[in-house]
């Protein structure tokens, strides 16, 4: 059992490697050329076996029949030259028949009941006292017959030197195929171990580097056909590069942004430890409880972040009413708007089914409404409006904070980036937070200048796939 399942595993090795499959099929071809070269050749040398046979029956044929005389009274004779009989003497062991007969039917010589061919010349195979011959017709004419008379001489014989003719010709023709077969066989192999050694080469290279190891490659190690494998593993390492760059840069971040509050928090525990009056006490439990709140919001958008990355997870689809999802994020924060002096509104004006992961786009929303209203100053006015486009759905969220100095727009989609001078608890993750998840759902996200000053994010987000087909429909 242990050798059957040896095998099996060896087998599915050798048809998952590129070049016994090359191998397979270069085998495959050749068979198929050497069976078919092969009934070729069988069918030549049947040919030309006949060819030759037929040959000797004409010539056997002819020299009997001028050998038959008329004597002086006119009776036909025929003396058989040895040499008509001997040309079929080949080793073989072949029977020789003939018959003579004049053309008014009387026999002269021969056996009787041997076959005619049906056309003169041409010799066909016929039955012949429980055996197949190999007979031929000769109508000759002899002098002495009255009107320019003729004879008609058949000559038959076995087909032991036909076969043996057919036989080595037959093989003759095999020993060379077999021979180019072989050496073709054997210039493949060569021919595939060299066209392979510069794949192997480099499976060889990508091996023996570290796993810290993630420069190019060069293309010009292999072969033009995997010139296209090498540039795709450099884009793939570059990619992976980045990825780890941005990794540590993550993690380098997150330490240095969690390290000040929890020293903060270190300090502000021990602070309410020691004080002895209740109003003091009370007043640095209060400022603790706030340093909690910023790190679990950090740690919160830190793992959102994390899950809105390409590759952290296995990507869903589903979808979702941006324009309803709008409707309750807005509800929910407008307690905390009030808390602030802040004028919360919401404008949409059609439903706006999008495709993506439901979770991220819902914290998507809600990194938007929470950084407009963090960072807008109590008495202004934040406004999430969802409008539907053609096929896409446009989200705006808009406040008369701030806003964000055009030379750093693009730099506050990076992660703990946060513009100088600006008031309010954050950890310059939210639109970070928010760039992953548009991209994740195949839209943009674009930050403006609003009309009485503030910022406006929009983000544009491609209409559901199914939903836009029934509308086409209605």
């Amino acid at each position: 059992m242990r050798r059957l399942l040896a095998m099996l595993v060896a087998v599915r090795a050798q048809r998952q490697s590129l070049r016994a499959q090359l191998v397979a099929w270069v085998v495959l071809t050749l068979i198929g050329a050497i069976c078919f070269n092969l009934y070729e050749s069988y069918q030549t040398a049947d040919q030309t076996a006949k060819l030759v046979t037929d040959r000797t029956l004409l010539s056997s044929a002819r020299v009997i029949a001028e050998a038959v005389r008329v004597d002086e009274g006119g009776n036909v004779e025929a003396d058989i030259p040895p040499a008509a009989l001997e040309m079929f003497d080949t080793g073989d062991g072949d029977q020789v028949f003939y018959q003579i007969i004049t053309a008014w039917g009387n026999l002269i010589g021969g056996f009787p009941d041997l076959p005619l061919p049906m056309v003169e010349r041409t010799g066909q195979d016929l039955a012949f006292r429980n055996s197949t011959v190999r007979a031929l017709t000769l109508n000759h004419p002899v002098v002495g017959l009255p009107d320019n008379g003729v004879i008609s001489v058949t000559v038959a014989s076995t087909h032991n030197s036909q076969y043996a003719l057919r036989r080595r010709l037959w093989l003759d023709d095999f020993s060379k195929q077999l021979v180019l077969v072989l050496l073709a066989g054997a210039v493949t192999i060569v021919g595939l171990q060299r066209g392979l050694a510069p794949a192997l080469r480099l499976r060889d290279a990508v091996r023996a580097r570290g796993r810290e190891r993630l420069d190019p490659l060069s293309p010009k190690m292999v072969q033009t056909e995997f010139q296209p494998l090498v540039h795709a593993l450099n884009d793939h390492m570059e990619r992976v590069q980045n990825q780890m760059a941005a990794q540590r840069r993550f993690v380098s971040n997150a330490a240095h942004q969690l390290r000040t509050p929890l020293a903060l928090m270190s300090t502000q525990a021990g602070v309410a430890a020691r004080e002895t009056d209740d109003a003091r006490r009370e007043e640095a439990l209060q400022a603790l409880r706030g340093s909690i709140r910023h790190v679990s919001r950090l740690a919160s958008q830190l793992l959102t972040l994390s899950r809105a990355e390409p590759g952290s997870r296995r990507p869903r689809s589903e979808t979702i009413d941006l324009a309803t999802t709008a409707r309750d994020i807005v509800a929910a924060h407008a307690e905390q708007a009030l808390q602030r002096d802040i004028d919360l509104g919401l404008e949409v004006s059609d439903s706006a089914p999008v495709e993506g992961d439901g979770t991220m786009l819902r914290e998507m929303l809600v990194n938007l409404v929470d950084n407009a209203i963090r960072y807008t100053r109590p008495g202004g006015t934040v406004t999430v409006s969802v409008v539907r486009t053609g096929d896409v759905a446009v989200l705006d969220v808009e406040d008369n904070g701030p806003g964000i100095p055009a030379a750093e727009r693009e730099q506050v989609f990076e992660r703990f980036y946060r513009v100088l001078g600006t008031e309010g608890e954050g950890s310059g993750l939210g639109l970070a937070i928010v760039r992953e998840v548009v991209d994740g759902a195949g839209g943009e996200v674009v930050l403006a200048e609003a009309d009485g000053g503030g910022l406006v994010v929009s983000v544009r987000l491609p209409i559901a796939v199914a939903k836009r087909g029934r509308d086409k429909q209605a």
